[in-house]
């Protein structure tokens, strides 16, 4: 299950506030290193606790070690605690989380045990031995949008989005803005569903979509349940956390998906080098360090649009920014001006949409 960095604007710009303090000096871990992970929801949800489990199985080839993992662990101490402080008896030096509900107990744990170090993706709190990481999502939904845009005949594009946060709303106004970019009259009809994951509401809002005459579903939900919606009803569609070509092999066109064996392979070996210093802030990734990128492309996207896909991807790898001014929201506010770009704090307390988007529940 997808969570969040926050539930609330604030806490997104103190995680990001310049006056908290920066490390002295690197990480030092102590004994022989051995990494664990503890995962939120159970481990064949076919999104978000799947993409984490599938990369700590890339990982275990990566750095050539057995990475065991505990999954179901609710997002609360009592539940969090226990699984962790066994895996610290058993020797566990290196401890992975997977919950915006872990952020308070890993910071507690971090504190109890100074010579573990701890990661929680998508979590808030960070310190000496203690970095929260999530990606850009935003990047590879905007090339997603692209692949929408392309494919579709209508202009009329369709998103299942679970709650209205600013790592939800930056996804929407990406997928729009790469949307309009192979397809300029694009837009896109968004209904949330008020959760992260629920199969039931998914179907309901994409069948919605669908009757409203959307030809290509997007989503940032957890289930596949809205590319098998968008396979039944003959339409198309792109997924989210991983490749749902799986479960809708006639439908997905493209997909957002984690990659986080890509930043976990290179910072656990920093960690065993004594030399990883935990960003101060938490790790914000992109494309290319390993956050999200995406499977791509479907038949349903034309061979020039394929190809402008991929140079898009390598621009943003090699910097391009997503949001990038002059950028105006749907009021016609300038949010942007020429010749910037979004900061990050910013991004994590988005609560507009570009042009082109239509918000409901």
């Amino acid at each position: 299950m997808f969570r969040p960095f926050l539930t609330t604007c604030l806490a997104a710009a103190l995680a990001l506030s310049p006056a908290l303090p920066v490390l002295a000096a690197p990480f030092k871990l102590k004994g022989e290193p051995k990494v664990a992970m503890v995962i939120f929801g159970q481990k064949n949800d076919g999104g978000w606790s799947q993409a984490a489990d599938e990369a700590r199985v890339k990982m275990e080839a990566g750095l050539g070690m057995k990475i065991p993992a505990v999954d179901g662990v609710k997002e609360n101490a009592t539940a969090i605690r226990p699984v962790v402080e066994l895996f610290i008896k058993r020797g566990h030096n290196i401890i992975i989380g997977t919950a915006f509900g872990y952020s308070d107990t890993f910071k507690e744990l971090s504190e109890k045990y100074p010579d573990v170090a701890f990661f929680n993706l998508s979590g808030t709190t960070n310190g000496p031995n203690l970095e929260s990481v999530y990606g850009r999502t935003y990047e590879s939904q905007y090339l997603c949008g692209m692949a929408a845009g392309a494919a579709s005949k209508t202009g009329k594009l369709g998103f299942v989005a679970a709650n209205p946060f600013g790592v939800v709303n930056w996804t929407i106004s990406a997928y729009e803005l790469g949307a309009r970019k192979t397809n300029p009259n694009a837009t896109l009809n968004v209904v949330y569903t008020g959760a992260w994951n629920d199969p039931v509401k998914e179907r309901a809002a994409a069948q919605a979509l669908a009757e409203q005459g959307v030809d290509v579903l997007g989503q940032h939900v957890d289930t596949p349940a809205t590319q098998i919606i968008a396979q039944e009803r003959g339409i198309l569609g792109t997924g989210h956390h991983r490749d749902m070509r799986e479960f809708a092999p006639k439908a997905t066109i493209c997909s957002s998906v984690w990659t986080w064996d890509k930043f976990f392979v290179p910072e656990i070996k920093k960690v065993i080098a004594g030399t990883w210093e935990p960003a101060p802030y938490g790790a914000f990734i992109t494309i290319a360090d390993g956050g999200t990128d995406i499977a791509c492309c479907g038949t349903a996207v034309p061979k020039a649009a394929a190809e402008a896909i991929m140079a898009e991807r390598a621009a943003i790898i090699a910097g391009k920014h997503v949001f990038a001014g002059p950028l105006e929201d749907r009021e016609g506010k300038l949010r942007v001006p020429a010749g910037q770009t979004l900061s990050d704090a910013d991004l994590w307390k988005m609560d507009w949409y570009v042009k082109g988007v239509t918000t409901q529940k």
